[in-house]
């Protein structure tokens, strides 16, 4: 006899065969058994696409040349194949970490422990976050005593600290991980979310006044955080002071990618373009791009709409469309679609209605007339996440399944977070702290990659085949791509984008979720639930609807007071 538990992940994986069937993506024999050790197999076949990320895997993509690049995260409830090559915290804060160094914006130590107890065996931890309150208070006296807990200056109001990152200090070199979950069980189990991570030895000696853009980008962004001295004891220096200036000792010439960051406050003059979608037009403005790519489409995808404008969102698309041809000409201002899940999208996925907890936007800022010719579809078949609710922040510029570029962030499609231009754009105002990377075929190579430690997640590139192709001419590509991996002259990165390219436009009768649409939509489903629950007292399906309107109450309350249930997962 199943379990309730049992019996709820079996019907979703069943619902998923369903939704995949619906969908017209081809079968493959696939057995489905019950992660909670139930004795009966049952056969079914699951449906995805040839170009799904196991397809990817096992259909001439290299796994490390895959893995070394971008990841997504594991999430519960999937499918084995699914969850190939993702990623848990554990996956990645392992080995003999001397200090971390933790950016977030929520933090639930509570969690932490049990989710990566590695962390405890750290030495030295300084969580850099955008807590406030009363949740301060917690951290405080839940943090160990080798924790030091630090909120960067938010000179602007309605700021926060929404980057999320972590900077692992080994014996042999320094980790670097960029990602776009906060440290709390939801986002690490149930959400569609990214992660990069690439590893960097230390400076030799004739090295050390070196540098490289990576690390100027990344020194000067830690700078602004302002967090108070750490003094610790290192194997290699003895007693030494982490601070921004400390990680100048790393050696980031073999970064892969770019750093794009925002940092709160009026920036003008040689700042102006250092930060936020100014940086991001800087960047892209040194870059020659294949003729492919002339005024092709953007897509920007996030799980946060701030208050916007015309004026400003051709502000934006102006400078994520820079970028020149062969010929030097201007690659030119692409069209730009905005994927956003249905109310339809979240009564359906694996949190139901809770998920629209992390996706905060007010009625008012969705609804925008404006806004209608930008909306597209959540559509996750290929990488198994259609009822994971994206949490990822991500932006590109492609053409079919080739990518330009591709920025995974944790910058969501608002002012604060990029910046707004002022004074007659000789001035960037920005109120949050973010932090992204950029992918470009000009920094994501196939060589060697150095690693901290010896694990099989961290032993990322020491084929043959990936030793061969150091000197190749890369492309950006996503999982769906059906081109040759490698030619003569040129090597695919594959990168698993986790929506569909290109986005399907919103049907007219679509509906956009806001929070205040979840609102709506509880509110009715509260009294199916109370009424189904009246007359089958015992049923399993009662007690979870019961579950749901407790949620949607506790929801309802504090929504009706401004205050968002899951704000914090921004």
């Amino acid at each position: 006899m199943l379990r309730s538990p049992q019996k709820e992940s079996l019907t979703r994986t069943l619902q998923d065969l369903q939704n995949a069937k619906e969908s017209g993506l081809p079968e493959r024999s696939h057995s489905v058994v019950s992660k909670f050790g139930c004795s009966a197999v049952i056969s079914k076949s699951v449906m995805f696409s040839s170009k799904s990320m196991e397809g990817a895997l096992l259909s001439g993509f290299p796994t490390d040349r895959l893995s070394h690049v971008f990841r997504l995260m594991k999430v519960q409830g999937l499918p084995e194949w699914a969850n190939k090559s993702a990623v848990a915290i554990d996956d990645v804060i392992e080995g003999n970490v001397f200090v971390a160094v933790l950016l977030n914006y929520m933090v639930d130590i509570d969690w932490l422990k049990i989710a990566c107890p590695k962390l405890w065996e750290v030495p030295n931890v300084l969580v850099i976050h955008g807590e406030s309150g009363i949740r301060v208070d917690h951290l405080q006296k839940k943090k160990p005593d080798n924790w030091t807990l630090h909120r960067p200056p938010l000179p602007i109001s309605y700021g926060t600290h929404h980057s999320k990152a972590m900077l692992l200090i080994y014996q042999n070199g320094l980790r670097v991980i960029v990602h776009t979950a906060n440290l709390i069980h939801v986002d690490w189990n149930n959400k569609t979310q990214g992660l990069w991570t690439q590893d960097f030895p230390w400076k030799d000696e004739i090295n050390l006044s070196n540098s490289s853009p990576f690390e100027m980008d990344l020194i000067d962004y830690l700078k602004t955080l302002k967090w108070p001295d750490l003094s610790v004891k290192l194997p290699k220096f003895g007693d030494v002071n982490i601070n921004a200036s400390f990680f100048k000792k790393f050696d980031f010439s073999s970064s892969k990618v770019r750093l794009i960051a925002s940092v709160p406050g009026y920036h003008a003059g040689l700042n102006l373009k250092k930060w936020g979608h100014m940086k991001m037009r800087t960047v892209l403005q040194d870059c020659v791009f294949d003729k492919e790519f002339c005024k092709s489409p953007l897509t920007y995808q996030f799980s946060s709409l701030g208050s916007l404008d015309e004026k400003w969102m051709s502000e934006f698309g102006a400078s994520l469309s820079s970028g020149i041809l062969d010929d030097n000409s201007l690659l030119g201002t692409g069209t730009s679609c905005i994927i956003w899940p249905t109310v339809q999208d979240v009564r359906c996925s694996l949190e139901g209605y809770a998920a629209g907890n992390a996706i905060p936007s007010p009625q008012k800022n969705v609804e925008k007339e404006f806004l209608r010719k930008y909306w597209a579809r959540w559509k996750a078949e290929h990488v198994g996440r259609c009822r994971a609710m994206p949490h990822i922040k991500s932006y590109t510029r492609h053409n079919g399944q080739k990518l330009a570029w591709f920025l995974l962030t944790s910058a969501n499609l608002s002012k604060a977070a990029w910046g707004a231009l002022q004074k007659n754009n000789s001035q960037l105002m920005i109120r949050s702290y973010e932090l992204g990377i950029l992918f470009l075929p000009s920094t994501v190579d196939s060589s060697s990659m150095f690693s901290c430690t010896e694990s099989s997640f961290s032993e990322q590139s020491n084929s043959n085949s990936m030793k061969s192709a150091t000197n190749m001419k890369t492309k950006l590509v996503t999982l769906c791509w059906n081109g040759q991996k490698t030619d003569s002259s040129s090597l695919a990165i594959p990168l698993p984008i986790p929506y569909q390219l290109p986005p399907e436009p919103y049907s007219p009768e679509a509906r956009l979720s806001s929070s205040h649409s979840y609102l709506d939509l509880a509110e009715n489903r509260e009294d199916h639930s109370h009424t189904h629950g009246r007359q089958k007292k015992g049923d399993d399906q009662s007690q979870s609807h019961k579950s749901l309107y407790t949620e949607t109450k506790r929801w309802k309350a504090n929504a009706t007071k401004g205050q968002y249930i899951g704000v914090h997962t921004l």
